[in-house]
This record gives structure tokens, sequence and C-alpha cells, in this order.
């Protein structure tokens, strides 16, 4: 299942996707520490396992938290994308 976490405004939609099937196969997690804003968290999904979410204060807010990793120029992979070695988070902009 892909969750979506984010919102879309008159400039664009702004999403960060989880696919928690392959983000169940991980246990590390290092999407969490990768991220330097501390927006990720590990819930429990309603099948009872154990997958990466983005925290509810920052789901409003996904553009600004995630300004500082992608900047409009030399756009590098966000931390948290590149730290996921089950390729399960991806982003809309």
């Amino acid at each position: 299942m892909k969750a979506n976490y984010g919102y879309m405004d008159g400039s664009g939609e702004y999403y960060i996707t989880i696919d928690t099937d392959p983000c169940n196969d991980c246990t590390d997690h290092p999407c969490v520490a990768a991220c330097p804003v501390g927006m990720f968290e590990i819930i429990v999904d309603d099948y009872d396992d154990e997958v990466a979410a983005i925290k509810e204060e920052n789901r409003k807010k996904v553009k600004y938290d995630c300004a500082p990793c992608k900047p409009v120029t030399d756009r590098p992979p966000l931390p948290c994308v590149e730290a996921c070695p089950a390729d399960a988070i991806t982003h809309s902009w």
C-alpha cells in the first residue's frame, strides 16, 4: 500500500509517498535518522506492521520542511530517499 503525506495548494502538489510493503521489510528504518528536520516516525499500521510515516505536525508543511534538502538549483536526492534501502520513499515535486 502507498501512503501519501502532504498537501496540494495553488502552487502545486507536495507529497512524500511511502510504499509500506517494502518499508515493512526494512528493520533499521534509516530514513528516520536521515531526515534533518526529524519529520519521520515509525508507526504500527493497520496490518500491525512497523513502517515509516510523516509526523502529523509536518504533513501540512512538507514543502517548507523539505526546502533545505530540496534547493531550487543543484537538486540532489532527498536524504530520506537516498537513505532508504528498500526504495520505498518518493516525492511529488
